[in-house]
């Protein structure tokens, strides 16, 4: 898994968007692609389980990408204004809440505060949802948006903002 952010300029042509952590699970199977990431001088971090990785970076992409990709804005654009901060942490709260049912660990205390963290670490990217609907192209919306509302439907956990933005992504 990786937190590294990409902004697509051209085909086959990403300009890196700031440097992120690419974290493998422990496993000798992996061995060598672990040694040629490190050869490379990736930030590479091995982990026990990535599932915590994973809910935390989907309670971020949830949070993040769907709004960039309906307002079109770079992702610190978010922070700018007092309603998108307010639906960004439902979002991230109704995420984590899913996570939390899931009986995953998330790899931070606060959802909110971690969410506003990555969206001002990352002020000027350009979400890959963003960069999507702007090329036209299939977006992540499924994987992101519609997983936290399936699951948390799975957990009898209502899930409106997730819902809302699954559904007006889908639509664009």
């Amino acid at each position: 898994m990786t937190t590294t952010g990409a902004t697509l300029v051209g085909p086959g042509l990403v300009k890196i968007g700031g440097e992120g952590i690419l974290s493998l699970e422990q496993n000798q199977a992996l061995d060598p692609i672990e040694a040629a990431l490190r050869s490379s001088n990736f930030n590479l971090q091995i982990v026990q389980d990535t599932r915590s990785l994973m809910w935390g970076k989907l309670v971020i992409n949830a949070a993040i990408n769907p709004l960039t990709a309906l307002l079109r804005v770079p992702n610190g654009e978010l922070l700018s204004h007092p309603w998108t901060r307010k639906i960004m942490s439902a979002l991230a709260r109704e995420a984590a809440e899913v996570a939390q049912a899931e009986r995953v660990h998330l790899p931070f205390s606060n959802p909110i505060e971690a969410v506003e963290e990555v969206a001002r670490k990352t002020a000027k990217n350009l979400s890959s949802m963003f960069q999507d609907v702007r090329r036209g192209a299939p977006t992540e919306i499924d994987a992101i948006s519609g997983a936290v509302t399936r699951r948390g439907e799975k957990h009898g956990i209502p899930t409106p903002y997730n819902r809302a933005c699954w559904q007006l992504v889908k639509a664009m």
